[in-house]
């Protein structure tokens, strides 16, 4: 088994640290058409902060003079893959503006091995599909590109991406892997590889339908439990009752799950329901309660703007060209991940109040934010809390406790000023609405 080449295709936030693990015991080539990522990459340095330069260095032959043949060689160049014999796709797969599952990057990554797919090879995607999407969508790509056919010259297996971005404790080979293979044989092998490195254990799925199918629903499951939670804070904002503490009392009975109301983006839990809710309606079924979920959550951005703004009025503030602060723009805490962050829908709905919107996020990248969603993000040496007559805590990062300090000083100063708490991060003291 240590003899197979491994090939990681796309280095983003799945890709890399499951090259960087395939690459403490195998020969592993990263393949991404980013030249700036590999760029990057190749001078021990990852602008998504999955891993550390020091972790980099340690599988990349320019740094580590003490590697043999299990190394890490990344490049944007096909030949440098060619000579591999197992093939692991890590690409993304959003929805388009209908919400419906763009499979390009999939098909893209699809007609690349397939120019370099040889008899015996092995195609494994970790991409988060709907079920029957690897044989029905990819294998004919592979199976047209190369003009081999599947499960007698090729073979696939699929093996479901776990990886929780900016988590530094549940990393790649510590959380149990979900595998399949479309053989038998097959199946065993995929199992196998992956039990090299996920000390966690893995699951051999019956089939690779199966094992798409346990992946999608992972995320859906959350998504309708917040959902859940989501509606409740709505019901009890309208009974004036702290939805926090509620949820902290309900949480005192052993089975009571622990999920907290919010913006539910990210390139998961945002997204997979519409993968499986997609092939419902494509067989005939209209999924009501995971359509529901998805539509109320979609919706939160739009209901917290106009919170603020019920807030703004009764304090006296003039709604038109008011000045109103968002502090985080990344999806999730203390992580630069922007991929479908819902702050942007709250800054949107603002702005069509005709409020001046500023947002302030310390781990995001200035640049990525300006290209995908049209935001300067203003530094922190331009933040003035008493520039203000709101400000919304969208994230909560570590480094907004120094914030929160400055606004408690600040409010001694002006009465007037509105808090709004998304995450339920600062004192309740100082806030003024939270969900």
């Amino acid at each position: 088994m240590k003899k197979d080449k491994i090939a990681i295709i796309g280095l983003g936030y799945v890709g890399l640290p499951l090259a960087h693990a395939f690459a403490k015991q195998y020969q592993v080539f990263g393949f991404d058409i980013n030249q700036k990522r590999v760029d990057e990459l190749n001078n021990a340095i990852d602008g998504t902060l999955e891993l550390t330069s020091e972790q980099l260095k340690e599988v990349l032959p320019k740094y580590n003079k003490n590697l043999n043949t299990s190394c890490l060689t990344l490049s944007t160049n096909l030949k440098d893959i060619k000579e591999c014999n197992i093939f692991i796709v890590t690409v993304p797969t959003p929805v388009d503006k209908h919400k419906k599952p763009d499979l390009t990057p999939l098909i893209k990554a699809s007609e690349t091995i397939g120019k370099v797919l040889k008899k015996d090879d092995i195609v494994i995607y970790e991409s988060t599909v709907y079920p029957g999407a690897t044989e029905e969508e990819c294998v004919p790509v592979l199976e047209k590109e190369s003009g081999l056919e599947f499960n007698k010259d090729f073979f696939a297996g699929y093996s479901p991406e776990r990886i929780n971005p900016g988590d530094k404790k549940h990393t790649v080979t510590k959380i149990l892997k979900i595998t399949s293979g479309s053989t038998p044989k097959t199946a065993q092998k995929v199992d196998e590889l992956y039990k090299s490195i996920i000390t966690a254990g893995t699951h051999l799925a019956p089939n690779i339908k199966t094992a798409e199918a346990a992946k999608v629903i992972e995320n859906s499951q959350r998504d309708i439990n917040i959902a859940f939670v989501n509606e409740l804070a709505l019901i009890f904002n309208k009974l004036k009752i702290d939805t926090n503490a509620v949820l902290k009392a309900a949480g005192t009975k052993w089975n009571f799950l622990p999920f907290k109301p919010g913006l539910v983006g990210g390139h998961c839990i945002g997204v997979d329901p519409y993968y499986l809710t997609y092939k419902a309606q494509e067989i005939g079924y209209n999924p009501e309660i995971i359509l529901s979920g998805r539509r109320l959550n979609d919706n939160m951005g739009i209901y917290v703007a106009n919170q603020v703004i019920k807030l703004m009025i009764k304090k006296e503030h003039t709604i038109k060209e008011s000045k109103i602060l968002v502090l985080g723009i990344t999806f999730k805490e203390n992580c630069p991940d922007i991929r479908n962050s819902r702050v942007i829908d709250v800054i949107k709905e603002l702005q069509e109040f005709g409020c001046k919107v500023d947002a302030y996020d310390p781990w995001a990248n200035k640049e990525e934010v300006q290209r995908e969603y049209g935001i300067d993000l203003i530094k922190h040496s331009k933040l003035n809390i008493q520039n203000y007559n709101a400000i919304i805590l969208a994230v909560a990062h570590k480094e907004f406790r120094e914030i929160e300090k400055e606004i408690q000083n600040s409010k001694l100063n002006i009465q007037n000023l509105i808090i709004y708490d998304i995450k339920s991060f600062f004192n309740k003291n100082i806030v003024d609405g939270r969900l």
